[in-house]
Order: structure tokens, then C-alpha cells, then sequence
């Protein structure tokens, strides 16, 4: 309870050795004239001292002053009720050191100053060396005044993106005013670099202070080519359209005809969904019109990531991942070096469904390819898919009866619908590729099961049941006046059926071999070895009414064609099939001790993770019945290096053409096998336990966004040092003539030469060219508020250097210098 006296009453609370003060407000009943809007609290930890003669307070020691929004801390708080008006300041220590300096804050704005003066009525007041956080800058002024609408006027004032006390940099200016939450203006100002003013001087200043996105002009940078003449470069518009919703609009123009466009909006919806669009197009022309050697590029490409949250709409998802434009936009483009390199370009939107407590599944997907060397492009518009999973249909509703056989046999069902193109990225928008659409459905329904036999077997059963369905199907006929064979589409709905039955038969052997007294205490040698049989009949036979026969010259001499071989799906294969196949896999390990350590537990070394053999006879064959041999393996070294190798081995002769004869080598005096083809490759990661104890971010925020979108623009310091190699041998010998060999060795790193500096390398060597690969050098400086970039490819096609220094603010990103020489300046 409050008692109202005509003049201000002072309660003193004592606790924790604090003084507490409560004011009287005009909402308390008989208030007196001139009372406060609302209630003051003041606190102090050394001492408060009170005149009721002058009305004046006196608070000594981390004293705090709270009234409506605003919350004031300092050693020295003076407040004159007379007046309605408080003074703040710091207090020299023993050593004369001014201590406890004010700390100002209202409505979430935060000020750090030398001494304040502030009054309630005016809500006016006046701050002396202040240093306040606006948006992404720092304000530092001599003398300010603070208005009633919360707006502020500088006098001597500075504006940085430097946190520090003392800047690296910043903005000089004799005025500046801070209109709250919309932006702040200066007058004539300079740049001042280490407390060295610099000849950059603007008539006037406006930096964004506008919490939330806000819409500004986005300044181009500026340079000369000597191809492509002078330049503004990524100059246009932001519009900060709600947030939720941003675009940036910009362009690209050279002196010599040549320009650029580009769009990029992201989206976030919370908790249902986020993406990013990009549209880029450019006009890029080498030389002059009238010469011989003037070439003109028109190019585009898009792209869009989308995701959806899993709560948002549960069992429903749709994503997205767009990546599709010319197959030379990167080659003609500024481009990174990683989008340089990348030779095929994939899409994927995507639409699924599942039913909670149902075995049903259905997906639609959009799928896009394109190979920037071949100018190949494949479209799947659409791919729908939909799914039964796995049931049992004759297991039984008795636990007890479900241990049989029958019970296990299990089955599922798929249905594949696809509309798709293959064609050249020129006649993509052709109409006669249009017409190209290959479409058709599958159907398919595997039935499999499952069971013990003689104790350490597992057999396993099945059959696999296929139909096509198709619109249209082809017609082979020989046409004697041009010796040829003509190929018909009939149209009319027709249907393909084939099955295969399969069996494999498994177990798994262990051997262990003990030693005494040695550092290795066991080796351990795993064998799963499978045997199995593959039948499938003869689809080109005429009772199933596949395959047609057609003349294929004027002797008269016929072939066997299939009606569905130009199917999206196929059709039924020809050729009894009834194959025999093995597959061998061995895993071998040891076991160490270690004297030395605590726990006397031996350590597990892998000596191969997998050393596989495998290959088929066919005994429905009339010759070559032995498939040929494939022999694969891998392995790690001591948890650094990884070794992966594989090799495929014909057990036939070849005839003087290089053809294989079916006589086996080993029957006609030569060895078992001959290799036709083999590779071994390895990769090292000499840091690798560095990147897996690094703590994951959480991928679903802002800052991890953005980081996947431009993964150039960011360093990591938290690696020290990174290293990685790898080496490609590729062996091959089909027939008669010489093996041929290619070799390759590729490496890249990165290192902290200091916990600012960090230089990163990548390149590799072709030994059958004799010449190095893409390779690219990156040093990056971190200068605190600024930053230092360089990027050099000293040769190859994309030949280069870029130098840069920019504040690493995003308010002050046009405040940076840049040297460069572009790839086709070459």
C-alpha cells in the first residue's frame, strides 16, 4: 500500500544490501498535481541519500533507475524532482579510473555513455560519448539528443559495423540522426580507416535501420574487360516483400554489347515450408560484330530448392530441386570453379503420399538430365508410382500356427507410369521432339519367402510376375524397292507379360585362428558364400506373342524382333535362361593388444572389409555358358586411407579377330582366365576425425541456408587443417590388341596458417594427358569487421585471379575494393 502525501514519499526496504525506492503515479487515488505517469523504481548498492528541502536523490554504487520502458544502470544517478529530470555518470576508483559508466535502455535500444541527462515530463534528454547498437551498426558521438518520438540528433557522430570500443573503421561525420527503426542519415562524411581519414568523401550518408526486411537499391560494382569492354557488374533493386517473402532483381551491362539479368527470391513459411528461386540470363558477345571471329552466347539457367516441414501436412511431402538451363551457361559465364567442373545437371520435384495405418504408398516425380558435354537432356514428365508394401497372405491370425513355412511367403505390389524424352538440348522445344514422348505402365508383383534347411542354410524362394502396357507398338516389314527394313508404329493398346523364378541358398562360415604370446592376439575370417538358380523361358517364342520375324535382306534371310523393343518399359526378353550363379564374399579381421594401454580389451583392425567373387554358367546356353568373372574388394588403413579395387576375368580364348570362341583358356593350354578390365583406387584424409568431432549445426536454420547456397562465401575455422588425396588407375584389354592405362591423382586441403589466416588449395594430375587438372589457389584473411579474399587458377581455360577487401557487414557490402582479371579477359 502506497500512502500519497502533497510532495514525494520515500520508503526505504532494506535486502541484500540494497535500497529500494517506490514513487507515487498519477494512477494512484489522490495523487497529487504533477505526479509521474507510472511508477518509479530506484535501487542502489552502496548508499542512497535523500534532501527533501531541494527534492532531490542521490544513488551511489551500480545504481538502477526503471520507469515505463526504460531501465537505467550506473555508480552515480542524481534525480531533481523539482525539475523531473535525473543525471547519470561513472565514479573515479582508487586508481582515478572512471568506473560504472551509464548504461541506458528503452524499448530494447541499448546505450553505453559517459554521463546522461534525461526528463520524465519532455521525455527528452541528452547523452555525452555515446555508443549504441543500431541494426547491423554501431553509432559513436560526442553529444546527443534523445526526442520524445525516440529519434536521436549526433553531433561529432561515427557509424561502424565494428563491435569494438575502439573500430577498426568507420563512417565520420558533424550530424547524424538515427530515425528509430526506419534509418539513419548523415551529413557530409568520410571514411576513416586505423584512425587515418581516407579521401573518400560523401555529401551525405542513409544507412538502413529498418527491423525486418526492408527494399533498397543494390549497388553494381564496377571494372574494365578487355574483351567484354567496361562494366557494371550485379547492380539493381531489393525488395523486402514481407517476412516471408524477399526478391532481388539485378543486372549485368558491358560497354561492348554484351548484358545479364538475374532474379533470386527466398520463401519461409514457419513450420511449412522454405525454398529459394533463381532465375539467370545472359547476352555474352566475344569480339566485334563485323570480324570474322565474333561469337554471340545466349544463356539461362534456373534454379529451385523447396522443402516442406514434416509437420506440416503429415504423410504428404513435396520437395524440390531444380537445377536445368543451357548446357554452356557455366562455360560462358563468371561461374565458380565447382559449377565450372560439373559436367551433368539433375532435377527432381517430387510429390508423395502414404496413408497412416495402410500398407499404400503414392509418388509423382518430375525428374530433368542433362549432360553439358554430349547435350544430352532426359525428362520424365511425370513418373508416378504406387506401391503395396510387403504382406503375407496366407499367415495365419494364430500366433501359434505362424511359424510355418507358407506363413512367410510374402508378396507386394508396384504400378510405374512414365511419359518420357530423350533428345538434344537445341530441340528440346522442337515440336518433332514433343512428338518423341516414350510412355507406357508397369506392373509388378514379386512373391518371395524364406526358410531354414539342414540347420546352417537359408533358402529363399521366389517368383517375380512383369506386365507392360502400352498405346503403341512397332512393325517391322521388308520393303524390296529401297533393300531395307521399314519400322511402323501401330497404335492400339497392347500388353507384355514375363516372369522369372529365382532360389538362392546362403550361409555364413567362421574361422578363427588363435596366437599366444604376440601382439596379435587372433585373426578372424568370415565366409558368406550363396549359391543360386535363375529360370527364365524363352519370350521370343510365338506362343507368347511378343516377337514377330521380318526379312532383313533379298536373300530372303529373317530375324527375330520384339513389338515392344522401342517401349519405355521394354519387353519380354528372348533367350531360355537358366542360370547357375555363385557369389563368394570374405570379410577378414585381427585383433591387437596393446601393453601399454588401460583397458586390456585387444582392438578390432579390419585387414579387407569385403573381398567379393562372383559370376554364373547358363545352362540353357549352347555355347559361352561361363559368364565372365568379377573379382571386387575394399579396404582401409588404419582408419586413414581407403582402397577399393575390382577386376573382371573371361574364361574364353579369343580367334584371330578378337572374338571369344567357346574353348575354354584352360583347355587350350593357356591359363585359367585373362583379365579384360581393372581398377584400384585410394583416397586419404589425413584429418579426417577433425570434420567427424566438429559439432553439427542445426541445417534447418537461417545461417545454414544460406552456407548451402553459397559454400564459397564462407571459411570455417573450426578445421585447422584439412587433407586429401586421392589416386584412379583404370586397366583395360577387350580383345586382342594392348591394354591401355589411365591414371589420375587429385588433392585438395586447406590449413590455418594462423587462427585469421586460412589458404586453401585444389588441383590433381592427369598422367595420361601430362598436364595438371582444374586447379585453384584461395586465401582468405580475417580482419575483424573487414575481410581479405584472393582466389588465383594460374592456368587452364578458366584462368583467373580475384582480389577482394570488404567490410563483412552486409549494411556497408558495397564498401570493398576489388582487383580481378576474368577467365575471357584471357
Amino acid at each position: 500500500m502506497i500512502i500519497v502525501l502533497p510532495k514525494p514519499c520515500f520508503a526505504q526496504e532494506a535486502g541484500n544490501d540494497t535500497l529500494s525506492i517506490t514513487i507515487p503515479t498519477a494512477d494512484t487515488l489522490s495523487a497529487p498535481k504533477g505526479a509521474l505517469e507510472a511508477e518509479v523504481r530506484y535501487d542502489a548498492r552502496d548508499s542512497i541519500r535523500f534532501d527533501v528541502i531541494t527534492q532531490k536523490v542521490y544513488l551511489f554504487g551500480k545504481a538502477s533507475i526503471e520507469y515505463e520502458d526504460i531501465k537505467l544502470k550506473a555508480d552515480y544517478i542524481e534525480i531533481d524532482w523539482n525539475i523531473r529530470e535525473l543525471k547519470a555518470s561513472g565514479l573515479p576508483d582508487s586508481t582515478g579510473t572512471i568506473k560504472g559508466t551509464p548504461i541506458f535502455n528503452q524499448g530494447g535500444q541499448e546505450f553505453a555513455a559517459s554521463e546522461i541527462r534525461y526528463n520524465f515530463d519532455s521525455k527528452r534528454g541528452k547523452i555525452v560519448e555515446v555508443n549504441t547498437k543500431e541494426g547491423e551498426g554501431y553509432i559513436l558521438g560526442k553529444t546527443v539528443k534523445k526526442e520524445a518520438n525516440d529519434d536521436f540528433y549526433i553531433r561529432h557522430g561515427a557509424y561502424t559495423t565494428c563491435n569494438l570500443p575502439h573500430p577498426h573503421y568507420y563512417i565520420g561525420t558533424g550530424k547524424l540522426k538515427v530515425v528509430k527503426n526506419k534509418k539513419i542519415i548523415t551529413g557530409p562524411a568520410y571514411l576513416v580507416i586505423a584512425d587515418v581519414p581516407t579521401p573518400l568523401v560523401l555529401p551525405f550518408g542513409m544507412f538502413p535501420n529498418k527491423k525486418g526486411r526492408s527494399s533498397g537499391i543494390l549497388f553494381p560494382a564496377y571494372g574494365e574487360s578487355s574483351n567484354l569492354g567496361f562494366f557494371l557488374r550485379d547492380g539493381g533493386y531489393y525488395l523486402g516483400i514481407s517476412d516471408h517473402l524477399d526478391l532481388a532483381l539485378r543486372g549485368d551491362i558491358y560497354s561492348l554489347g554484351s548484358y545479364g539479368l538475374k532474379a533470386a527470391s527466398a520463401y519461409k513459411m514457419r513450420y511449412k515450408y522454405s525454398g529459394q528461386v533463381q532465375l539467370n540470363y545472359s547476352d555474352t558477345r566475344f569480339g566485334e560484330q563485323e570480324l570474322p571471329d565474333f561469337t554471340r552466347n545466349k544463356d539461362f539457367f534456373i534454379r529451385w530448392n523447396h522443402s516442406q516441414d514434416p509437420k506440416a501436412r503429415p504423410g504428404t511431402m513435396l520437395t524440390a530441386n531444380v537445377n536445368a538451363g543451357s548446357s554452356t551457361y557455366y562455360q560462358n559465364t563468371i561461374s565458380s570453379g565447382n559449377d565450372f567442373l560439373t559436367n551433368t545437371f539433375q532435377s527432381a520435384i517430387s510429390w508423395s503420399k502414404s496413408w497412416q495405418g495402410k500398407p499404400y504408398n503414392l509418388s509423382s516425380n518430375i525428374r530433368h538430365s542433362q549432360n553439358s558435354l554430349t547435350k544430352d537432356v532426359s525428362l520424365s514428365i511425370p513418373d508416378v508410382t504406387f506401391s503395396v508394401n510387403r504382406f503375407n497372405p496366407l499367415r495365419p491370425k494364430d500366433p501359434i500356427k505362424q511359424d510355418n513355412w507358407y506363413s512367410r511367403i510374402g508378396m507386394s505390389y508396384l504400378f510405374n507410369a512414365r511419359n518420357d524424352l530423350e533428345t538434344k538440348d537445341s530441340l528440346l522445344f522442337r515440336k518433332e521432339s514433343l512428338q518423341n514422348f516414350r510412355n507406357g505402365v508397369r506392373h509388378s508383383i514379386p512373391i518371395s519367402t524364406s526358410m531354414k534347411v539342414f540347420k546352417f542354410f537359408s533358402l529363399s524362394p521366389s517368383v517375380n510376375y512383369s506386365e507392360r502396357w502400352y498405346l503403341s507398338t512397332i512393325q517391322k516389314s521388308w520393303n524390296p524397292e529401297s533393300n531395307s527394313v521399314v519400322t511402323d508404329t501401330i497404335k492400339g493398346f497392347r500388353s507384355a507379360r514375363d516372369f522369372n523364378l529365382n532360389a538362392s541358398l546362403n550361409t555364413r562360415v567362421y574361422g578363427m585362428f588363435r596366437l599366444k604370446n604376440m601382439p596379435v592376439t587372433a585373426i578372424r575370417h568370415v565366409i558368406s558364400p550363396t549359391v543360386g538358380f535363375s529360370y527364365r523361358p524363352d519370350f521370343s517364342d510365338p506362343f507368347w506373342n511378343s516377337y514377330g520375324q521380318v526379312q532383313i535382306d533379298s536373300l530372303g534371310t529373317t530375324s527375330t524382333y520384339s513389338f515392344f523393343e522401342q517401349g519405355i518399359f521394354g519387353g519380354p526378353a528372348s533367350g531360355k535362361s537358366s542360370l547357375l550363379n555363385f557369389n563368394l564374399d570374405n570379410n577378414l579381421e585381427m585383433k591387437i593388444r596393446n601393453r601399454k594401454a588401460v583397458d586390456p580389451t585387444p582392438k578390432k583392425v579390419k585387414l579387407f572389409e569385403s573381398i567379393n567373387l562372383s559370376g554364373s554358367y547358363n545352362l540353357a546356353a549352347d555355347s559361352l555358358k561361363w559368364s565372365p568373372i568379377s573379382l571386387n574388394g575394399r579396404t582401409n588403413i588404419m582408419e586413414k586411407v581407403d582402397i577399393s579395387f575390382g577386376s573382371t576375368y573371361d574364361l574364353y580364348d579369343l580367334d584371330s579377330l578378337g572374338q571369344r570362341i567357346n574353348i575354354l583358356l584352360l583347355d587350350n593350354g593357356g591359363n585359367i582366365a585373362r583379365m579384360t578390365s581393372g581398377n584400384i583406387s585410394a583416397s586419404m584424409n589425413l584429418n579426417r576425425k577433425a570434420r567427424q568431432n566438429k559439432p553439427s549445426l542445426d541445417p534447418n536454420t537461417p545461417e545454414m541456408e544460406m552456407i548451402r547456397s553459397n559454400p564459397g562465401d564462407y571459411v570455417d575455422f573450426d578445421v585447422p587443417w584439412n587433407l586429401a588425396v586421392s589416386f584412379n588407375l583404370n586397366y583395360s584389354k577387350p580383345g586382342l590388341s594392348e591394354g591401355t592405362i589411365t591414371k589420375s591423382i587429385s588433392t585438395y586441403g586447406d590449413l590455418n596458417l594462423t587462427p585469421k589466416w586460412k589458404i586453401g588449395f585444389n588441383s590433381g594430375y592427369d598422367f595420361e594427358n601430362k598436364d595438371f587438372t582444374y586447379t585453384s589457389l584461395n586465401i582468405y584473411r580475417d580482419l575483424h569487421c573487414w575481410e581479405m579474399k584472393f582466389n588465383w587458377i594460374p592456368f587452364g581455360f578458366h584462368q583467373s585471379y580475384n582480389f577482394q577487401i570488404n567490410v563483412k557487414s552486409s549494411v556497408l557490402q558495397d564498401l570493398k575494393l576489388i582487383r580481378k582479371r576474368d577467365w575471357y579477359d584471357n
